[in-house]
């Protein structure tokens, strides 16, 4: 059973940038999928960048296309998302998800594994 645990949310200034991490524990994640989504207040939680397991194919979502950059570090079962240009449209929770279906890739919701999320806050 796989547990994430995700880390490096924080405030930040709009145009600033963050980098998240998540850690996977339990099992090696190998080739599963993974990703982030995020959740804004009052708003559904939305795919945010997911990497295949082969890591052969990605996606964004259109408003961070461009300033995103979704890595996986096999040997130490870590998955990053670093994102630059803040802007306060991209304050929310971040979530890291994990799913054993090599292909599976956003805006696919249903990922097997969750992690509790980290808070970004983007003040202008």
């Amino acid at each position: 059973q796989v547990q994430l645990v995700e880390s490096g949310g924080g405030s930040v200034e709009s145009g600033g940038s963050t980098r998240l991490s998540c850690t996977a524990s339990g099992t090696t994640l190998g080739r599963y999928a993974v990703g982030w989504f995020r959740q804004a207040p009052g708003k559904e939680r939305e795919p945010v960048s997911c990497i295949s397991g082969t890591s052969s194919d990605t996606f964004y979502m259109p408003s961070v296309k461009g300033r995103a950059t979704i890595s996986r570090d096999r040997p130490n079962n870590m998955i990053y998302l670093r994102v630059d240009d803040l802007t306060p449209d991209d304050t929310a929770v971040y979530y890291c998800a994990a799913d054993p279906r090599p292909s599976r890739l956003c805006p696919a919701p249903d990922f097997a594994t969750w992690g509790q999320g980290t808070q970004v806050t983007v003040s202008s």
